[in-house]
């Protein structure tokens, strides 16, 4: 007697999918921001550079976690697409992470080494921070176009490379909006208005080339009754620039009222994109080559793991948010005794 039916060939890939997507998200957001901080760092005074470094401190090893998971949850879940996407994209990943690596080095070193040394772990800081932001976005662009290596898609990859790094430069900006008082919260300020088109840029490319990558996509875009689901997307992304540029307009004043906004609401940029993304490419987990329901596991394999997640993803979810909350607030110094 089979334990498993064809709805649970059905449900179990939908949810893993969506731990998977959700996974990614907060990967993207949260490390986004303190990656954004590092890329920030030549732009600021060695006094700015230890209180920026001291903003991500109690959160950017935690954030990471978030990835780690949904490789997890890639190769378990989706075994046929973890196989072909990692090998498909090995050389940004290579680069990713040894971008990693060389930013959690440097962040311990850039304190516990000589103070002769600082000065170059700043450095290192800053470029392991810039490397992973343009693999990530390098392997997004390539994604986007259904992992083919042309050189219209190494141009738009390219593309999306940067915009990914001047966005998380302003989501990093609009944390230390947050975190940070006096110059540097000016400074943050400045920054913050500076970036924005990256982010603007990015989500109008991507946009602007999804619904080009196959006649599918553009059917759920621009037919009716379909593209009713996506217009609350663009509408609410234009709701969100005109709150975020509002924002600047009372800061740093009011008491520092304001200081939240921009952050939460470059998160909300970032989610709309997310999902506009997730609304297009529904069911390929590869565009266009393997739905989440050809590449998932056994149902039985699927059950099994779904018992461990249930476990372990509110195990995640409980730190983080009881690390945000612990270290709420206006960044303090960073002390190592």
């Amino acid at each position: 007697m089979e334990l498993f039916g064809y709805a649970d060939t059905i449900w179990l890939p939908f949810v893993f999918a969506a731990l998977m997507g959700v996974s990614i998200l907060l990967y993207v957001v949260l490390d986004g921001y303190d990656l954004g901080v590092g890329i920030l760092t030549p732009f600021a005074s060695d006094a700015e550079k230890d209180m920026m470094v001291a903003s991500i401190g109690p959160f950017w090893d935690a954030n990471e976690t978030w990835l780690v998971l949904a490789i997890g949850l890639l190769l378990v879940a989706f075994p046929a697409a973890h196989g072909l996407i990692l090998s498909t994209l090995y050389l940004p990943v290579f680069f990713l992470l040894i971008g990693l690596i060389l930013r959690g080095v440097s962040f311990e070193f850039r304190v516990k080494a000589r103070a002769k040394y600082k000065e170059f772990w700043n450095w290192m800081f800053f470029a392991g921070s810039l490397l992973a932001t343009l693999s990530q976005g390098f392997m997004l662009g390539l994604y986007v176009m259904g992992l083919q290596f042309t050189a219209g898609t190494f141009l738009f990859a390219a593309l999306c490379a940067l915009a990914l790094t001047v966005g998380y430069a302003f989501i990093g900006a609009t944390w230390l909006i947050l975190k940070s008082e006096g110059d540097l919260q000016l400074r943050a300020i400045r920054w913050a208005k500076e970036c924005i088109w990256g982010l603007v840029i990015g989500i109008g490319a991507i946009s602007l080339a999804t619904p080009l990558v196959s006649p599918r996509i553009w059917d759920k875009w621009f037919s009716f009754p379909s593209m009713l689901y996506l217009s609350p997307l663009p509408i609410l992304s234009l709701l969100g620039l005109w709150l975020l540029w509002r924002s600047f307009r009372h800061l740093p004043g009011d008491g520092d009222r304001w200081a939240w906004v921009p952050f939460v609401t470059a998160l909300g940029l970032f989610t709309l994109a997310f999902l506009g993304l997730a609304y297009s490419f529904y069911p390929f987990v590869v565009p266009e080559q393997l739905t989440i329901y050809e590449a998932a596991s056994a149902p039985e394999s699927l059950f099994i793991i779904l018992i461990g997640a249930c476990f372990v993803v509110p195990t995640i979810l409980g730190y983080t948010a009881l690390a945000y909350w612990v270290f709420r607030g206006k960044t303090k110094a960073l002390r190592y005794d």
